[in-house]
């Protein structure tokens, strides 16, 4: 078997690709997304499959439908907080019209397609390398655009400590640590926090997947105040607290529910002044 290494490996082989051939007899590595094994020089994806990615382009269309969703939400809170003149916890919008917020997710997410496994694969049987392999992906197409090129901060959605302790990490963290690390800002974790232990979104209706994460979310003014301080992970220093632009990583970007709970949060502590982008691995959209 180990005879079947096509022989135009053999010239280019090194040490690394002789041990990975080795372990691959042992126990073979198989694509995440459609279960073939995978070549040498292959990681989590075969050749295949990562050609055949279905890329979203929100990169390219900073008007798309993963943004309008998510902005839609926006203006909606902004409204019942116009006809209710309390604020709406927006931080003193006033019913006015903010700036376009921005969103981006890798590939659409359907049901019955391999690539969801992506996601699945890292949230629910703890593969940590698909996820910060995706995430890079993403980073890489992200990371120097008019619409993300000046954000200060990646924050990803938290898990409640029961849920993370029982999972072991969290893996919007695991995401959003890769796309802080291209983009080259820091990754804040402790930054929103979860004040209760929320239902899975997965099998709940549009509706009851807002109601269950309303109000779930708030601003750690611990970690906000070393931040302020400039004492943010890797001792990066963001402008005295003063955030203009923040990326809220997640997994999958369904109805917004989740990340627009996350943005209240946000401006309820920082202002709406704070543009609140989104970026998820997949999009549950056409």
């Amino acid at each position: 078997m180990i005879f079947s290494i096509k022989s135009s490996y053999l010239g280019t082989m090194d040490f690394k690709d002789y041990v990975r051939a080795l372990g691959d007899l042992i126990l073979p590595r198989n694509c995440t997304v459609c279960g073939s094994p995978l070549a040498i020089r292959e990681r989590q994806l075969c050749g295949d499959c990562l050609s055949d990615i279905p890329l979203t382009y929100h990169w390219v269309l900073p008007h798309n439908a993963m943004a309008d969703r998510y902005n839609g939400l926006i203006q909606r809170d902004l409204d019942a907080a116009f006809v209710e003149g309390d604020g709406g916890g927006t931080a003193g919008s006033g019913g006015k019209a903010l700036p376009y917020q921005y969103a981006a997710a890798l590939f659409f997410y359907r049901s019955g397609s391999g690539y969801r496994n992506i996601t699945r694969s890292l949230k629910y049987g703890g593969n940590i390398e698909m996820g910060r392999i995706a995430a890079r992906m993403l980073g890489e197409r992200i990371t120097g655009t008019r619409e993300f090129g000046d954000v200060e901060a990646v924050v990803p959605v938290p898990l409640h400590w029961t849920r993370r302790l029982s999972r072991g990490y969290n893996q919007a963290e695991v995401i959003a640590e890769e796309l802080a690390s291209v983009l080259g800002v820091p990754c804040i974790a402790g930054l929103l926090e979860r004040t209760r232990r929320t239902r899975t979104q997965t099998k709940l209706g549009i509706g009851a997947k807002g109601r269950n994460v309303e109000g779930a979310f708030r601003v750690n003014g611990k970690t906000a105040g070393r931040v302020a301080c400039g004492r943010a992970t890797g001792g990066a220093d963001i402008g005295s607290g003063r955030f203009r632009h923040i990326l809220v990583v997640d997994d999958v970007f369904t109805t917004g529910a989740t990340v627009n709970e996350c943005r209240r949060a946000l401006w309820r502590a920082l202002g709406s002044g704070v543009r609140v982008s989104v970026a998820t691995l997949g999009f549950v959209g056409e």
